[in-house]
């Protein structure tokens, strides 16, 4: 079987009630619920949450919480891989199925697509021998290039963290990436084996910058919702023409 995991706990604290806060007009876990029936590919697409609340929600949206997190996987230091693993083992005793593909699914990606979804699922397949699938976007400065803030004799004042590249143009210097935080998916020995998600056995699934966003402070969330906003225009101006 192949399933979809939302980890939702319920102790958000920068933004409260996150999960389920009203996000363009749906709780926000709704999005990403949506996107992950609209692939067809999951036997189950499941919300793994400590919080009853939570757990209703999603019912109502189309997702299923066959169980509730126990507490000492839901404080804010445990990782995502446990907890994917954790649900992945309860619903293989549930079903009395074994998983064949597992993926991972952020609560709070709005701008994630079943498309992406579907795009992370068929390069898994077809790299037999690699682990995960993950959703990532470009930096749009070469990291390369970072500053960092220092304090001299004459006051406070900037440093490069890698002087060799100030030299180098724009263009010369490697593309990097960072976690898009939406999504991948996972073998299930990867998960059973605690697997670094970041390795070369990691397939990169490519998300353009424009649906990327973070969603962890109050100024996070006014952010993704004007992004959404104007995509959501962009996209009613494309079925126009």
């Amino acid at each position: 079987m192949k399933i979809a995991v939302i980890p939702a706990r319920g102790g958000s604290k920068r933004i409260p009630r996150k999960n389920v806060r009203p996000f363009h007009g749906r709780p926000m876990i709704a999005w990403p619920i949506a996107a992950a029936l609209e692939t067809g590919l999951f036997d189950h697409v499941i919300v793994s949450t400590d919080d009853p609340e939570i757990a209703e929600v999603a019912i109502a949206e189309g997702a299923s919480a066959p169980f509730l997190r126990p507490s000492e996987l839901a404080d804010d230091f445990t990782g995502v891989i446990p907890v994917i693993a954790h649900a992945m083992q309860e619903m293989e005793q549930i079903t009395g199925e074994s998983a064949e593909l597992v993926c991972a699914i952020y609560a709070t990606a709005p701008f994630l697509s079943a498309d992406d979804i579907t795009r992370g699922h068929d390069a898994l397949i077809n790299a037999p021998q690699q682990e995960y699938a993950i959703s990532v976007t470009p930096f749009a400065f070469p990291v390369q290039r970072a500053l960092r803030a220092v304090h001299s004799e004459t006051g406070p004042g900037l440093a490069p963290m890698y002087p060799e590249f100030i030299p180098s143009r724009s263009q010369d210097l490697e593309e990097a990436f960072h976690d898009a935080a939406q999504f991948f998916w996972c073998r299930p020995n990867a998960l059973r084996d605690h697997a670094p998600v970041f390795s070369p056995r990691s397939i990169p699934i490519l998300i353009p910058p424009e649906r990327v966003q973070d969603i962890d402070t109050p100024y996070d969330w006014d952010r993704a919702e004007l992004m959404f906003a104007a995509l959501r225009k962009d996209d009613g101006r494309k079925l126009q023409r």
